[in-house]
């Protein structure tokens, strides 16, 4: 009876519903000091459930066969981050003085993870994008490179014309990002342009209408075909097949027919 409630998907899954709610409502900053005792007490002893329910599905499938799930090993993984805020709740210390704590308490919102467990074709969906990832690794390697290269030549270039945006490399790669997502494209042009002379201006434009066409058209558009048709893939194998399968059964029955 008892291993029944922690063996119950459905059982588990409400649990995790509750345990999401309690997490968004603790995150508000207006709970009085009841509301927040409450809500804390809520999560901890969803955690000494998410606890309870490991170590019976350890005893009952053995080490390697609850390991052998990639869900279980997410579930454990959740459970150990959620443990140092659980021992600090139930030894009453004090958080402000263990700053190491604060991290793991922050970290219990990762639990809400366990709902993907639930969603109908999400294992298909994530082994999709792993054979994605190794497909398109290359083109994304290239694509990072590129954004290296990029932007260090105009940390060189734009390093004193605009220091708020490309003032070093770090800033400078994440302002190259945000013209190759269309964001900031014009206003970080418009903003050198303003501080430059005529001739300077003018290649200035054009060097970003480059980067703006090279990375955040093209590449980009490239980055998410290849990912998207890698995805895809496997959908398609398995329609060739069948369309294989069937063109040789309606081989065998002309050449029975004749």
């Amino acid at each position: 009876m008892f291993k029944r409630f922690f063996l119950n998907e459905n059982f588990i899954l409400g649990v995790i519903i509750l345990n999401s709610i309690t997490i968004l409502l603790g995150a508000f900053d207006n709970l009085s000091p009841a509301q927040t005792k409450f809500i804390t007490t809520i999560d901890n002893v969803i955690t000494v459930i998410f606890v309870i329910e490991m170590v019976v599905k350890i005893m009952e499938f053995k080490i390697g066969g609850y390991f052998s799930s990639n869900w279980n090993k997410l579930d454990c993984l959740l459970v150990l981050l959620s443990i140092p805020a659980l021992i600090s709740w139930i030894f009453d210390l004090s958080l402000s003085s263990l700053s190491f704590f604060l991290i793991f308490r922050v970290l219990r919102v990762f639990k809400s993870f366990r709902f993907l467990k639930f969603v109908p074709g999400i294992t298909d969906l994530i082994k999709g994008v792993q054979r994605a990832l190794k497909t398109s690794v290359v083109i994304i390697l290239g694509f990072c490179i590129y954004i290296f290269i990029i932007g260090i030549f105009s940390t060189y270039l734009f390093q004193n014309i605009a220091p708020e945006h490309f003032s070093n490399p770090l800033t400078s790669f994440y302002s190259i990002f945000k013209i190759f997502t269309v964001e900031g494209w014009y206003e970080i042009p418009e903003q050198i342009t303003a501080n430059t002379d005529g001739t300077v201006s003018f290649f200035s434009k054009l060097y970003f209408v480059f980067i703006l066409v090279t990375g955040g058209i093209f590449g980009l558009s490239l980055v998410n075909s290849i990912f998207v048709e890698a995805m895809l893939s496997d959908n398609t194998d398995d329609i060739s097949q069948k369309i294989d399968k069937l063109e040789d059964k309606l081989d065998n029955y002309l050449r029975n027919k004749g």
